[in-house]
């Protein structure tokens, strides 16, 4: 036996080795021959140990549990504790006939670490001092994260605090001289009315993008994930909030009846959905047909050819098309047919990271002098039953 001296645990913070085993002695005897260099606490089963974890977690550095046991085996605990308790390294004991079942544990990621029955005291004690090094440089890691984290939500409500003064202001000074134009009922003034008109529905624009990544911030730092997100109210949103020219809203149809929920940020797929209309607008302002239409519609269709179907978000605009030389680039590359007036081409890369961040893809069909088709894919989901609006 060891006669190393204990070690003192931490003022603050994990620290403790919690052994899980349905057989008492065996707690018994790792509490003693391990208790004079780690802080030992113990449980009888999955149940009383996520009990403890409700209480002491935060004490807890190293779980180390046995693999056979009563109602839920440990990999079942390991697998809670990785999910709720992910600063905990997680250890897991088995006899050699677990084996198979151990390693594919391992394989997912639930178990850090196999120790075999009966247990090597020496590889035990180093195996649990690397566990509690890990677990405490994960928890700094953790600290420092959500200190970043804090700094950032913090940051970000400073500079909307910044930016929604001045466009409040600048909203208000608008709408005076809207209506000191109206009033003046000169026919001269239309041109600058409608400069005005087009002024506050911008401002009205960025106002709604300020409140919107303000409250996912807060949204994130509480972990709020009660409130669902699904496509159709995206699309309505946009609908809704986008700052559309004199008569272009009417350009825009939607079909809604194939609705699912969305994974992701509602910000930035908000500013995906936007920014496609938007190429849509520009598309349509620049060539304009006899009746444009942006047609926007949910649907279930396969991204590639040999894959299964998956929900997804279709932009169609009637539009003069994009060259075919151009197809392959658009969400790999910055690439825009708009540069003399202002065009970056990062709108579709852009599209197309936030959509890979949430497991889905961008695809782009189009053929010059018939349209564009813009489809946004998502993971899938189960159906939800929505309406058409046109």
């Amino acid at each position: 036996m060891s006669d190393r001296a204990p070690i003192a645990p931490t003022p603050q913070g994990a620290h403790a080795v919690l052994v899980v085993d349905d057989e008492p002695h065996a707690c018994k005897w790792f509490a003693r021959l391990y208790g004079n260099e780690f802080v030992v606490l113990t449980a009888g089963s999955v149940n009383e140990a996520l009990a403890l974890l409700e209480q002491r977690g935060h004490e807890v550095a190293v779980l180390l549990t046995d693999f056979s046991m009563p109602e839920r085996n440990g990999v079942a605990l390991l697998s809670e504790v990785r999910v709720h308790h992910p600063h905990i390294s997680r250890l897991l004991v088995s006899a050699y006939a677990d084996k198979d079942v151990a390693m594919s544990a391992v394989n997912q990621g639930q178990v850090e670490k196999i120790l075999e029955k009966p247990l090597d005291e020496t590889l035990t004690r180093q195996t649990l001092r690397h566990a509690l090094t890990i677990s405490r440089e994960r928890a700094r890691d953790q600290a420092l994260l959500a200190r970043r984290a804090a700094t950032l939500r913090e940051t970000l409500g400073f500079l909307a605090h910044e930016v929604t003064s001045p466009l409040a202001t600048v909203s208000g000074y608008l709408s005076a001289m809207k209506n000191l134009q109206e009033q003046s009922g000169s026919s001269s003034d239309e041109s600058l009315l409608a400069m005005i008109n087009a002024a506050q529905r911008r401002t009205d624009y960025a106002q709604s993008l300020v409140s919107t990544f303000v409250q996912s911030a807060r949204d994130a730092s509480r972990g709020d994930s009660s409130a669902r997100l699904f496509a159709s109210d995206l699309v309505q949103a946009v609908r809704d909030e986008y700052p559309f020219e004199p008569s272009e809203a009417d350009w825009l149809a939607c079909d809604l009846m194939a609705d699912f929920e969305v994974p992701g940020r509602r910000d930035l797929l908000y500013l995906v959905l936007c920014t496609l209309i938007k190429n849509a607008l520009i598309a349509l302002r620049d060539a304009r047909p006899a009746e444009p239409l942006v047609w926007v519609r949910l649907l279930r269709v396969a991204p590639a050819p040999g894959l299964g179907e998956q929900p997804a978000i279709e932009v169609v605009d009637n539009g003069p098309g994009i060259p075919a030389h151009l197809l392959p680039r658009l969400t790999r590359e910055p690439v825009t047919t708009r540069a003399d007036s202002g065009g970056s081409g990062m709108g579709l890369l852009f599209c197309q990271r936030v959509m890979s961040s949430i497991g889905g893809s961008v695809s782009v069909v189009s053929a010059p002098g018939e349209g564009t088709t813009i489809t946004l894919h998502f993971p899938f989901t189960e159906p939800h039953q929505a309406t058409v609006i046109t």
